[in-house]
């Protein structure tokens, strides 16, 4: 295959990987037919068929899916030593793609990254937000961050932020009208803003613990949010109580503007951690940005 053909496998590998055209071609940066039209000219001169296209869906055939597993591979070494000799340049530089919820990338991340990012005008960082539990090493992230107890044992974790305090919290106006939940089962009896978590398909059970007795409950409610400050901004205009962690409620607690319930039910999770693969090549970039986030208590 010519040189100049290698830019139609890399497309390939693209649609394969994503099992979308849409996500591919923007992935990609080209249109969707630009796209669609690349794949069938590579088809046409393999003389194979290597996607089979739905109205719904994208997935390899058994030859894509053999073209996949033995030509990606090569093209991530190749990525890999391109990055390895950037290492010989004064400055790291370099992408780094980090999945995180909105909680931690406003609380942490972009609070330390921000002071290091300006020395280092070569690193690019692009932070997705996300509630799932995303396979990192599939989904090509080079970072993810999640409590230490939800880090798998083979992965590299670093330790980025304190224990996290929950709260559930509500608003004196929306409060005044019901009475106060004294068990996590009064909480049937309110409106609660839920949790939308992608990974499993519902919402969030909230995970409540007083001693060593452990309870979820799964609340109902108007409001669900697939993000924690709009269940926070929620809670402040009435619409019920939320369970937010307790760094980012207790400023509005202290003003009056929401009221703390069920403190004694409320459990601390282990503190956040970025981890990232153990067979991953550790660039110079990457290590700069898990050591601008590495927790110093």
């Amino acid at each position: 295959m010519p040189r100049e053909n290698f830019n139609d496998l890399l497309a390939f590998i693209a649609v394969a990987r994503e099992r979308s055209f849409t996500r591919a071609a923007s992935q990609m940066g080209v249109s969707q037919s630009a796209l669609s039209h690349t794949i069938r000219a590579l088809e046409t001169r393999l003389g194979l068929r290597l996607l089979t296209r739905t109205t719904r869906s994208v997935s390899p055939t058994e030859a894509g899916e053999r073209l996949l597993e033995t030509v990606a591979p090569r093209f991530e070494e190749i990525e890999a030593e391109l990055a390895a000799a950037t290492e010989l340049r004064d400055m790291p530089a370099g992408k780094i793609r980090i999945t995180a919820t909105d909680y931690v990338t406003k609380t942490i991340l972009w609070p330390k990254l921000s002071k290091v990012l300006r020395r280092f005008p070569d690193i690019k960082v692009e932070i997705i937000t996300d509630y799932g539990l995303s396979d990192i090493v599939a989904e090509r992230y080079d970072i993810g961050i999640r409590h230490g107890d939800q880090v798998a044992k083979d992965m590299i974790a670093v330790r980025i932020g304190p224990d996290t305090r929950m709260a559930i919290v509500g608003s004196p106006s929306y409060l005044q009208k019901r009475a106060l939940p004294k068990t996590p089962q009064d909480l049937m009896a309110h409106s609660c803003i839920n949790l939308r978590l992608p990974t499993h398909g519902g919402f969030y059970a909230w995970e409540l613990k007083k001693g060593s007795r452990e309870v979820q409950v799964r609340v109902e409610g108007q409001l669900s949010f697939n993000g924690t400050f709009q269940m926070l901004d929620a809670a402040l205009s009435g619409y019920g109580l939320a369970y937010v962690p307790a760094d980012i409620a207790q400023p509005h607690v202290t003003a009056g503007r929401l009221v703390l319930v069920l403190a004694e039910w409320c459990p601390t999770f282990s503190g956040q951690h970025a981890y990232y693969a153990s067979s991953r090549q550790s660039s110079r970039a990457l290590r700069v940005v898990i050591d601008a986030l590495r927790y110093l208590p």
